[in-house]
Protein backbone atom coordinates (compact mmCIF):
# COMPACT_ATOMS: atom_id res chain seq x y z
CA UNK A 1 0.00 0.00 0.00
CA UNK A 2 3.03 2.08 0.55
CA UNK A 3 4.21 1.89 -2.56
CA UNK A 4 0.53 2.94 -4.28
CA UNK A 5 0.35 6.24 -1.93
CA UNK A 6 3.86 7.31 -2.80
CA UNK A 7 2.69 6.65 -6.39
CA UNK A 8 0.18 9.05 -6.26
CA UNK A 9 2.81 11.59 -4.53
CA UNK A 10 4.79 11.21 -7.03
CA UNK A 11 2.23 12.03 -9.25
CA UNK A 12 1.21 15.26 -7.96
CA UNK A 13 4.84 16.37 -7.53
CA UNK A 14 5.78 15.90 -10.98
CA UNK A 15 2.86 17.94 -11.91
CA UNK A 16 4.30 20.62 -9.93
CA UNK A 17 7.86 20.09 -9.81
CA UNK A 18 8.86 18.76 -13.62
CA UNK A 19 5.42 20.45 -15.22
CA UNK A 20 7.16 23.54 -14.28
CA UNK A 21 10.47 22.42 -16.14
CA UNK A 22 8.52 21.49 -19.06
CA UNK A 23 6.92 24.39 -19.09
CA UNK A 24 9.39 26.96 -19.12
CA UNK A 25 11.67 25.51 -21.71
CA UNK A 26 8.87 25.49 -23.98
CA UNK A 27 8.80 29.42 -23.53
CA UNK A 28 5.19 29.83 -22.40
CA UNK A 29 4.29 33.45 -22.74
CA UNK A 30 0.97 34.85 -21.49
CA UNK A 31 1.47 38.43 -23.39
CA UNK A 32 0.78 36.67 -26.69
CA UNK A 33 -2.82 36.47 -28.37
CA UNK A 34 -3.89 32.62 -28.50
CA UNK A 35 -5.89 31.89 -31.69
CA UNK A 36 -9.26 31.21 -29.51
CA UNK A 37 -9.35 35.03 -29.44
CA UNK A 38 -7.85 35.95 -32.89
CA UNK A 39 -9.37 32.93 -34.67
CA UNK A 40 -12.72 32.79 -32.79
CA UNK A 41 -15.77 31.17 -34.95
CA UNK A 42 -18.05 30.02 -32.61
CA UNK A 43 -17.85 26.70 -33.42
CA UNK A 44 -14.32 25.04 -32.73
CA UNK A 45 -12.48 28.02 -31.89
CA UNK A 46 -14.40 29.59 -28.95
CA UNK A 47 -13.30 31.16 -25.76
CA UNK A 48 -13.49 28.90 -22.75
CA UNK A 49 -12.78 29.14 -19.09
CA UNK A 50 -9.98 27.40 -17.55
CA UNK A 51 -11.32 24.72 -15.40
CA UNK A 52 -13.85 24.02 -18.30
CA UNK A 53 -10.69 23.52 -20.61
CA UNK A 54 -8.92 20.95 -18.34
CA UNK A 55 -12.29 18.98 -17.99
CA UNK A 56 -12.76 18.55 -21.33
CA UNK A 57 -9.06 17.38 -22.17
CA UNK A 58 -9.05 15.18 -19.00
CA UNK A 59 -12.53 13.70 -20.36
CA UNK A 60 -11.35 13.62 -24.19
CA UNK A 61 -8.27 11.77 -22.97
CA UNK A 62 -9.49 9.54 -20.16
CA UNK A 63 -11.03 7.13 -22.51
CA UNK A 64 -11.06 3.28 -21.82
CA UNK A 65 -7.20 3.40 -22.01
CA UNK A 66 -6.73 4.49 -18.32
CA UNK A 67 -9.26 1.54 -16.90
CA UNK A 68 -9.55 -1.09 -19.05
CA UNK A 69 -5.58 -0.65 -19.95
CA UNK A 70 -4.58 -0.28 -16.33
CA UNK A 71 -6.72 -3.40 -15.64
CA UNK A 72 -4.91 -5.70 -18.12
CA UNK A 73 -1.62 -3.81 -17.13
CA UNK A 74 -2.04 -4.95 -13.44
CA UNK A 75 -1.33 -8.54 -14.51
CA UNK A 76 2.26 -8.20 -14.85
CA UNK A 77 2.04 -6.94 -10.87
CA UNK A 78 3.03 -3.52 -9.04
CA UNK A 79 6.10 -3.50 -11.22
CA UNK A 80 3.07 -1.58 -13.53
CA UNK A 81 3.39 1.26 -10.70
CA UNK A 82 6.64 2.07 -12.15
CA UNK A 83 5.71 2.77 -15.72
CA UNK A 84 2.45 4.59 -15.14
CA UNK A 85 4.33 7.17 -12.54
CA UNK A 86 7.48 7.69 -14.40
CA UNK A 87 5.56 7.37 -17.65
CA UNK A 88 2.95 9.96 -17.39
CA UNK A 89 5.54 12.65 -15.54
CA UNK A 90 8.83 12.55 -18.03
CA UNK A 91 6.64 11.13 -21.23
CA UNK A 92 3.33 11.80 -21.34
CA UNK A 93 2.99 14.61 -19.91
CA UNK A 94 5.94 16.09 -22.22
CA UNK A 95 4.14 14.91 -24.91
CA UNK A 96 0.82 15.83 -24.14
CA UNK A 97 1.81 19.89 -23.45
CA UNK A 98 4.41 20.33 -26.71
CA UNK A 99 1.41 18.87 -28.64
CA UNK A 100 -1.10 21.20 -27.44
CA UNK A 101 1.52 24.06 -27.11
CA UNK A 102 2.41 23.63 -30.25
CA UNK A 103 -0.76 23.79 -31.65
CA UNK A 104 -1.53 26.80 -29.77
CA UNK A 105 1.61 28.68 -32.06
CA UNK A 106 0.44 27.29 -35.12
CA UNK A 107 -3.34 28.86 -35.11
CA UNK A 108 -5.03 26.03 -33.07
CA UNK A 109 -3.46 23.00 -36.01
CA UNK A 110 -4.33 20.09 -35.86
CA UNK A 111 -1.27 17.29 -34.83
CA UNK A 112 -0.34 16.56 -38.67
CA UNK A 113 0.23 19.74 -39.40
CA UNK A 114 2.52 20.58 -36.72
CA UNK A 115 4.81 17.24 -37.21
CA UNK A 116 4.78 18.65 -40.81
CA UNK A 117 6.00 22.10 -40.07
CA UNK A 118 9.67 20.52 -37.90
CA UNK A 119 9.99 17.23 -39.40
CA UNK A 120 8.89 17.64 -43.20
CA UNK A 121 6.16 17.30 -45.78
CA UNK A 122 6.64 13.81 -45.79
CA UNK A 123 5.77 12.83 -42.09
CA UNK A 124 3.00 15.84 -42.34
CA UNK A 125 1.40 13.62 -45.19
CA UNK A 126 2.02 10.40 -43.39
CA UNK A 127 0.58 11.73 -40.01
CA UNK A 128 -2.41 12.95 -41.59
CA UNK A 129 -3.59 9.59 -42.82
CA UNK A 130 -2.03 7.81 -40.02
CA UNK A 131 -3.59 10.02 -37.68
CA UNK A 132 -7.15 9.73 -39.24
CA UNK A 133 -7.19 5.83 -39.04
CA UNK A 134 -6.53 6.25 -35.05
CA UNK A 135 -8.77 8.80 -34.54
CA UNK A 136 -11.43 6.35 -36.41
CA UNK A 137 -10.33 3.29 -34.32
CA UNK A 138 -10.52 5.22 -31.20
CA UNK A 139 -13.95 6.16 -31.63
CA UNK A 140 -14.72 2.73 -32.55
CA UNK A 141 -13.20 1.39 -29.32
CA UNK A 142 -14.55 3.61 -27.29
CA UNK A 143 -18.23 2.50 -28.96
CA UNK A 144 -18.40 -1.39 -28.57
CA UNK A 145 -16.71 -0.75 -24.88
CA UNK A 146 -19.25 1.63 -23.66
CA UNK A 147 -21.96 0.12 -25.06
CA UNK A 148 -20.82 -3.21 -23.54
CA UNK A 149 -21.00 -2.08 -20.16
CA UNK A 150 -24.17 -0.30 -20.27
CA UNK A 151 -26.23 -3.30 -21.27
CA UNK A 152 -25.14 -4.68 -18.44
CA UNK A 153 -26.45 -2.54 -15.72
CA UNK A 154 -30.25 -1.66 -18.13
CA UNK A 155 -33.16 -4.06 -19.15
CA UNK A 156 -32.36 -6.88 -21.71
CA UNK A 157 -34.59 -4.93 -24.15
CA UNK A 158 -31.17 -2.45 -23.86
CA UNK A 159 -28.97 -4.80 -25.51
CA UNK A 160 -25.38 -4.16 -26.90
CA UNK A 161 -26.50 -3.89 -30.51
CA UNK A 162 -29.26 -0.86 -29.15
CA UNK A 163 -26.23 0.65 -27.38
CA UNK A 164 -24.24 1.26 -30.34
CA UNK A 165 -26.31 2.80 -32.08
CA UNK A 166 -27.62 4.90 -29.36
CA UNK A 167 -23.79 5.96 -28.62
CA UNK A 168 -23.01 6.74 -32.26
CA UNK A 169 -26.20 8.78 -32.38
CA UNK A 170 -25.02 11.11 -29.61
CA UNK A 171 -21.45 11.33 -31.29
CA UNK A 172 -23.06 12.81 -34.62
CA UNK A 173 -24.75 15.48 -32.42
CA UNK A 174 -21.47 16.27 -30.46
CA UNK A 175 -19.37 16.15 -33.85
CA UNK A 176 -21.67 18.51 -35.52
CA UNK A 177 -22.11 21.03 -33.02
CA UNK A 178 -20.12 24.20 -31.50
CA UNK A 179 -18.05 23.06 -28.92
CA UNK A 180 -19.28 25.36 -26.38
CA UNK A 181 -22.82 24.24 -26.64
CA UNK A 182 -22.95 20.52 -25.93
CA UNK A 183 -19.35 19.17 -24.70
CA UNK A 184 -18.74 22.90 -22.57
CA UNK A 185 -22.00 21.85 -21.06
CA UNK A 186 -22.16 18.18 -20.30
CA UNK A 187 -18.59 17.23 -19.73
CA UNK A 188 -18.26 19.09 -16.33
CA UNK A 189 -21.21 17.12 -15.05
CA UNK A 190 -19.24 13.85 -16.80
CA UNK A 191 -15.86 14.75 -14.83
CA UNK A 192 -17.73 15.18 -11.37
CA UNK A 193 -18.95 11.27 -12.28
CA UNK A 194 -15.38 10.13 -12.55
CA UNK A 195 -13.85 12.02 -9.50
CA UNK A 196 -17.06 10.40 -7.76
CA UNK A 197 -15.83 6.93 -9.04
CA UNK A 198 -11.91 7.21 -8.61
CA UNK A 199 -12.56 8.24 -4.92
CA UNK A 200 -14.89 5.67 -4.09
CA UNK A 201 -13.08 3.29 -5.47
CA UNK A 202 -9.87 3.92 -3.63
CA UNK A 203 -11.60 4.38 -0.70
CA UNK A 204 -13.10 1.01 -1.01
CA UNK A 205 -9.39 -0.50 -1.13
CA UNK A 206 -7.59 1.68 1.69
CA UNK A 207 -10.46 1.41 4.29
CA UNK A 208 -12.22 -2.38 2.90
CA UNK A 209 -9.01 -4.67 4.30
CA UNK A 210 -7.59 -5.17 0.87
CA UNK A 211 -3.71 -5.29 0.65
CA UNK A 212 -2.24 -3.28 -2.47
CA UNK A 213 0.79 -5.25 -3.16
CA UNK A 214 4.20 -2.97 -2.62
CA UNK A 215 6.44 -2.53 -6.23
CA UNK A 216 8.72 -5.35 -7.06
CA UNK A 217 10.36 -5.79 -10.53
CA UNK A 218 9.35 -9.06 -11.03
CA UNK A 219 7.16 -10.30 -13.95
CA UNK A 220 3.84 -11.61 -12.35
CA UNK A 221 1.93 -12.52 -15.23
CA UNK A 222 -0.28 -15.68 -15.03
CA UNK A 223 0.57 -16.42 -18.63
CA UNK A 224 4.16 -14.98 -18.52
CA UNK A 225 3.82 -12.67 -20.85
CA UNK A 226 7.20 -10.36 -21.31
CA UNK A 227 7.15 -7.07 -19.81
CA UNK A 228 9.22 -5.24 -22.69
CA UNK A 229 7.56 -4.16 -24.58
CA UNK A 230 3.98 -5.89 -24.12
CA UNK A 231 3.22 -3.66 -20.53
CA UNK A 232 4.73 -0.78 -22.35
CA UNK A 233 1.87 -0.85 -25.16
CA UNK A 234 -0.84 -2.28 -22.85
CA UNK A 235 -0.83 0.26 -20.82
CA UNK A 236 -0.88 3.69 -22.90
CA UNK A 237 -3.08 6.18 -21.92
CA UNK A 238 -2.39 5.57 -18.50
CA UNK A 239 1.37 6.48 -19.15
CA UNK A 240 1.44 8.14 -22.70
CA UNK A 241 -0.68 7.72 -25.12
CA UNK A 242 -0.14 9.42 -29.13
CA UNK A 243 -4.60 9.95 -29.14
CA UNK A 244 -4.20 12.26 -26.77
CA UNK A 245 -1.94 14.41 -29.26
CA UNK A 246 -5.12 14.78 -32.01
CA UNK A 247 -7.05 15.74 -28.72
CA UNK A 248 -5.20 18.66 -27.53
CA UNK A 249 -5.40 21.10 -30.59
CA UNK A 250 -9.45 21.00 -29.30
CA UNK A 251 -8.65 22.92 -26.55
CA UNK A 252 -5.74 24.88 -28.46
CA UNK A 253 -8.42 26.53 -29.88
CA UNK A 254 -10.12 27.33 -26.29
CA UNK A 255 -7.57 28.45 -24.43
CA UNK A 256 -7.10 32.29 -23.93
CA UNK A 257 -3.69 32.39 -21.93
CA UNK A 258 -0.32 30.22 -22.38
CA UNK A 259 0.06 29.91 -19.03
CA UNK A 260 -3.33 27.38 -18.48
CA UNK A 261 -1.17 25.18 -20.92
CA UNK A 262 0.10 23.32 -17.80
CA UNK A 263 -2.66 22.78 -16.11
CA UNK A 264 -4.70 21.94 -19.03
CA UNK A 265 -2.21 19.76 -21.41
CA UNK A 266 0.06 18.29 -18.71
CA UNK A 267 -2.62 18.36 -15.79
CA UNK A 268 -4.75 16.51 -17.55
CA UNK A 269 -2.10 13.92 -18.19
CA UNK A 270 -1.56 13.41 -14.79
CA UNK A 271 -5.02 13.12 -13.55
CA UNK A 272 -5.28 10.41 -16.09
CA UNK A 273 -2.48 8.73 -14.51
CA UNK A 274 -3.77 8.94 -10.95
CA UNK A 275 -6.95 7.38 -12.60
CA UNK A 276 -4.54 4.44 -14.08
CA UNK A 277 -2.89 3.95 -10.46
CA UNK A 278 -6.06 3.65 -8.73
CA UNK A 279 -7.72 0.84 -11.46
CA UNK A 280 -4.54 -0.92 -11.53
CA UNK A 281 -4.07 -0.97 -7.89
CA UNK A 282 -8.03 -1.62 -7.53
CA UNK A 283 -6.80 -5.00 -9.86
CA UNK A 284 -4.36 -6.15 -7.78
CA UNK A 285 -5.62 -6.07 -4.57
CA UNK A 286 -9.56 -6.76 -4.90
CA UNK A 287 -8.16 -10.23 -6.57
CA UNK A 288 -5.62 -11.06 -4.31
CA UNK A 289 -2.97 -11.91 -7.14
CA UNK A 290 -2.30 -11.36 -10.82
CA UNK A 291 -3.25 -15.32 -11.61
CA UNK A 292 -6.51 -14.90 -9.89
CA UNK A 293 -7.66 -11.55 -11.86
CA UNK A 294 -6.10 -13.26 -15.37
CA UNK A 295 -7.98 -15.96 -14.45
CA UNK A 296 -11.36 -14.54 -13.17
CA UNK A 297 -10.64 -12.07 -16.48
CA UNK A 298 -10.73 -14.91 -18.79
CA UNK A 299 -13.99 -16.88 -17.93
CA UNK A 300 -16.38 -13.45 -17.23
CA UNK A 301 -15.02 -11.48 -20.57
CA UNK A 302 -12.69 -9.17 -19.73
CA UNK A 303 -12.20 -6.28 -18.08
CA UNK A 304 -15.74 -4.53 -18.50
CA UNK A 305 -16.40 -7.42 -15.95
CA UNK A 306 -13.49 -6.36 -14.07
CA UNK A 307 -14.86 -3.13 -13.52
CA UNK A 308 -18.53 -4.23 -13.15
CA UNK A 309 -17.29 -6.24 -9.98
CA UNK A 310 -15.20 -4.32 -8.19
CA UNK A 311 -17.63 -1.16 -8.67
CA UNK A 312 -20.64 -3.22 -7.17
CA UNK A 313 -18.46 -4.42 -4.37
CA UNK A 314 -17.08 -1.51 -3.23
CA UNK A 315 -19.57 1.51 -3.29
CA UNK A 316 -23.05 -1.11 -3.23
CA UNK A 317 -25.14 -0.83 -6.02
CA UNK A 318 -26.09 3.11 -6.41
CA UNK A 319 -22.29 3.83 -5.58
CA UNK A 320 -21.71 1.06 -7.99
CA UNK A 321 -24.00 2.55 -10.93
CA UNK A 322 -22.59 5.89 -10.36
CA UNK A 323 -19.33 4.17 -11.34
CA UNK A 324 -19.78 2.26 -13.84
CA UNK A 325 -21.42 5.60 -15.34
CA UNK A 326 -18.05 7.26 -15.04
CA UNK A 327 -16.37 4.59 -16.60
CA UNK A 328 -18.69 4.87 -19.13
CA UNK A 329 -18.14 8.56 -19.71
CA UNK A 330 -14.50 8.50 -20.04
CA UNK A 331 -14.61 6.72 -23.66
CA UNK A 332 -18.13 8.31 -24.99
CA UNK A 333 -16.32 11.23 -24.50
CA UNK A 334 -13.50 10.65 -25.90
CA UNK A 335 -15.03 9.19 -28.73
CA UNK A 336 -17.19 11.79 -29.96
CA UNK A 337 -14.15 13.58 -29.59
CA UNK A 338 -11.64 11.33 -31.70
CA UNK A 339 -14.78 11.83 -34.58
CA UNK A 340 -14.45 15.60 -33.92
CA UNK A 341 -11.07 15.55 -34.30
CA UNK A 342 -10.84 13.48 -37.39
CA UNK A 343 -13.02 16.01 -38.74
CA UNK A 344 -10.56 19.16 -37.89
CA UNK A 345 -7.60 17.25 -39.17
CA UNK A 346 -9.53 16.43 -42.92
CA UNK A 347 -10.80 20.16 -42.67
CA UNK A 348 -6.94 21.36 -42.06
CA UNK A 349 -5.86 19.53 -44.49
CA UNK A 350 -8.44 20.37 -47.63
CA UNK A 351 -8.66 24.03 -45.77
CA UNK A 352 -12.16 23.82 -45.70
CA UNK A 353 -13.60 25.43 -43.24
CA UNK A 354 -16.29 24.38 -40.50
CA UNK A 355 -18.59 27.06 -40.17
CA UNK A 356 -21.70 25.94 -42.01
CA UNK A 357 -22.83 22.90 -41.17
CA UNK A 358 -23.03 21.26 -44.40
CA UNK A 359 -19.06 21.35 -44.72
CA UNK A 360 -18.80 19.59 -41.04
CA UNK A 361 -21.50 16.83 -42.64
CA UNK A 362 -19.32 16.27 -45.70
CA UNK A 363 -16.53 15.70 -43.78
CA UNK A 364 -18.43 13.48 -40.96
CA UNK A 365 -20.53 11.37 -42.69
CA UNK A 366 -18.06 9.27 -44.49
CA UNK A 367 -16.19 9.09 -40.71
CA UNK A 368 -19.12 7.66 -38.83
CA UNK A 369 -19.78 4.98 -41.83
CA UNK A 370 -16.21 3.43 -41.94
CA UNK A 371 -16.58 3.33 -37.90
CA UNK A 372 -19.93 1.70 -38.07
CA UNK A 373 -18.48 -0.47 -40.08
CA UNK A 374 -15.88 -1.33 -37.70
CA UNK A 375 -17.82 -2.36 -35.18
CA UNK A 376 -18.75 -5.58 -36.56
CA UNK A 377 -15.01 -6.42 -36.26
CA UNK A 378 -14.16 -8.43 -32.83
CA UNK A 379 -13.09 -5.64 -30.13
CA UNK A 380 -9.53 -7.37 -29.37
CA UNK A 381 -8.39 -6.92 -32.49
CA UNK A 382 -9.42 -3.80 -32.99
CA UNK A 383 -8.29 -2.97 -29.85
CA UNK A 384 -4.44 -4.73 -30.70
CA UNK A 385 -4.07 -2.49 -33.66
CA UNK A 386 -5.15 0.86 -31.77
CA UNK A 387 -2.49 0.12 -28.91
CA UNK A 388 0.36 0.08 -31.26
CA UNK A 389 -0.69 3.19 -33.46
CA UNK A 390 -1.48 4.95 -30.60
CA UNK A 391 2.18 4.58 -28.96
CA UNK A 392 3.62 4.99 -32.58
CA UNK A 393 2.18 8.48 -32.83
CA UNK A 394 2.96 9.58 -29.61
CA UNK A 395 6.55 8.68 -30.51
CA UNK A 396 6.63 11.10 -33.89
CA UNK A 397 5.33 13.84 -31.65
CA UNK A 398 7.83 13.68 -29.58
CA UNK A 399 10.72 13.84 -32.42
CA UNK A 400 8.64 16.90 -33.42
CA UNK A 401 8.61 18.13 -29.80
CA UNK A 402 12.60 17.59 -29.88
CA UNK A 403 13.19 19.34 -32.90
CA UNK A 404 11.39 22.78 -31.22
CA UNK A 405 13.41 22.54 -28.74
CA UNK A 406 16.71 21.88 -30.31
CA UNK A 407 15.92 24.52 -32.78
CA UNK A 408 15.13 26.94 -29.69
CA UNK A 409 18.26 26.41 -28.33
CA UNK A 410 16.74 24.63 -25.15
CA UNK A 411 17.04 21.39 -23.81
CA UNK A 412 15.38 19.24 -26.23
CA UNK A 413 16.68 16.25 -24.22
CA UNK A 414 13.28 16.30 -22.10
CA UNK A 415 11.67 15.27 -25.69
CA UNK A 416 14.46 13.51 -27.24
CA UNK A 417 14.79 10.70 -24.84
CA UNK A 418 11.37 9.85 -24.53
CA UNK A 419 11.22 10.01 -27.95
CA UNK A 420 13.95 6.94 -28.47
CA UNK A 421 12.81 5.08 -25.70
CA UNK A 422 8.66 5.00 -27.14
CA UNK A 423 10.82 4.38 -30.78
CA UNK A 424 12.18 0.90 -29.43
CA UNK A 425 9.16 0.11 -27.54
CA UNK A 426 7.18 0.57 -30.88
CA UNK A 427 9.65 -0.68 -33.19
CA UNK A 428 10.28 -3.93 -30.85
CA UNK A 429 6.10 -4.59 -30.58
CA UNK A 430 5.39 -4.62 -34.09
CA UNK A 431 8.41 -6.87 -34.96
CA UNK A 432 7.42 -9.09 -32.09
CA UNK A 433 3.32 -9.09 -32.06
CA UNK A 434 0.97 -11.52 -34.00
CA UNK A 435 -0.48 -8.92 -35.87
CA UNK A 436 2.71 -7.61 -36.51
CA UNK A 437 6.18 -9.57 -38.15
CA UNK A 438 5.74 -12.47 -35.99
CA UNK A 439 9.62 -12.44 -35.21
CA UNK A 440 11.81 -14.12 -32.17
CA UNK A 441 12.33 -12.01 -29.15
CA UNK A 442 16.06 -12.92 -29.53
CA UNK A 443 15.60 -10.62 -33.00
CA UNK A 444 13.04 -8.42 -32.19
CA UNK A 445 14.59 -7.02 -29.11
CA UNK A 446 18.12 -5.78 -30.47
CA UNK A 447 16.51 -4.78 -33.60
CA UNK A 448 13.93 -2.46 -31.60
CA UNK A 449 16.49 -0.74 -29.98
CA UNK A 450 19.22 -0.53 -33.00
CA UNK A 451 16.72 1.27 -35.09
CA UNK A 452 15.55 3.68 -32.27
CA UNK A 453 18.94 4.20 -31.65
CA UNK A 454 19.25 4.96 -35.58
CA UNK A 455 16.56 6.99 -34.97
CA UNK A 456 18.35 9.11 -33.00
CA UNK A 457 21.24 9.72 -35.00
CA UNK A 458 18.87 10.56 -37.92
CA UNK A 459 17.11 13.33 -35.77
CA UNK A 460 20.46 14.91 -34.28
CA UNK A 461 22.14 14.65 -37.81
CA UNK A 462 18.59 16.47 -38.86
CA UNK A 463 17.78 18.82 -36.24
CA UNK A 464 22.06 20.08 -36.63
CA UNK A 465 21.52 20.69 -40.34
CA UNK A 466 18.39 22.50 -40.12
CA UNK A 467 19.44 24.85 -37.29
CA UNK A 468 23.02 25.68 -39.68
CA UNK A 469 19.91 26.45 -43.09
CA UNK A 470 17.87 28.83 -40.35
CA UNK A 471 20.76 30.19 -39.19
CA UNK A 472 22.10 30.91 -42.40
CA UNK A 473 18.78 32.44 -43.80
CA UNK A 474 18.76 34.26 -40.20
CA UNK A 475 22.20 36.12 -41.55
CA UNK A 476 20.76 36.13 -45.15
CA UNK A 477 17.94 38.44 -43.75
CA UNK A 478 19.95 40.78 -41.66
CA UNK A 479 22.18 41.77 -44.58
CA UNK A 480 19.24 42.45 -46.63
Amino acid sequence: MISFLLSIVALVAGYFIYGKIVESKFGADESLTTPAIVMNDGVDYVPLPGWKIFMIQFLNIAGLGPIFGAIAGALWGPVAFLWIVLGSIFAGGVHDYFSGMLSVRHNGASIPEVVGHYLGPGLKNFMRGFSIIVLILVGVVFITGPAALLSGITPPTFDKVFWIYAIFAYYVIATMLPIDQLIGKIYPLFGATLLIMAVGVTGGILFGGYQIPEIQLANLHPSNLPIWPLMFITIACGAISGFHSTQSPMMARCITNERQGRKVFYGAMIAEGIVALIWAAAAMAFFGSTGELGAQMSANGGQAWVVNTISNTLLGKVGGVLAILGVVACPVTSGDTAFRSARLTIADMLKYKQGPIKNRLLISIPLFVIGFALTKIDFNIVWRYFAWSNQTLAMIVLWAAAMYLYLKNQVHWIATIPATFMSAVSITYILIAPEGFKLPASFAYPAGIAVAAAFLILFLTAANRKKRAATINQKAENAA
